[in-house]
């Protein structure tokens, strides 16, 4: 009976996440995996590895995020300078002001998932 309660306890997680996607969807045009995309870059500039590690996304949906926000003018590429194989990520002005009115407005948190943001 316990593994049957782990498996619905986690599709009641999959659907409090989906949830608040979709609320993160309607308030700020951005899926969850764009945010966090977002999110993992900050301030710095970083090489899409640290956006890997940091989202812990696939090598292969990183890039796609990576892209799709970048499409929304979220995100500007750059080369290395020392290697030009070697890319960088950085926000935009435009994502800068998005997340910083994602911390002003927040977006509400489904009742599932308040325990893990107290």
């Amino acid at each position: 009976m316990e593994k049957i309660k782990c498996i619905c306890v986690m599709r009641d997680l999959y659907r409090s996440l989906a949830l608040l996607e979709t609320r993160l969807s309607e308030t700020y045009g951005l899926s969850l995996n764009e945010a966090m995309v977002l999110c993992s870059i900050g301030e710095e500039t970083v090489m899409a590895g640290v956006v890997v590690e940091r989202t812990g996304l696939t090598a292969s949906h990183a890039s796609k995020m990576i892209r799709s926000v970048e499409e929304k003018g979220l995100l500007v590429r750059t080369l290395g300078e020392k290697d030009k194989r070697q890319m960088y990520f950085a926000l935009t002005d435009k994502a800068k002001e998005k997340l910083e009115d994602i911390r002003k407005h927040g977006i509400e948190i489904p009742d599932l998932l308040l325990p893990f943001f107290q």
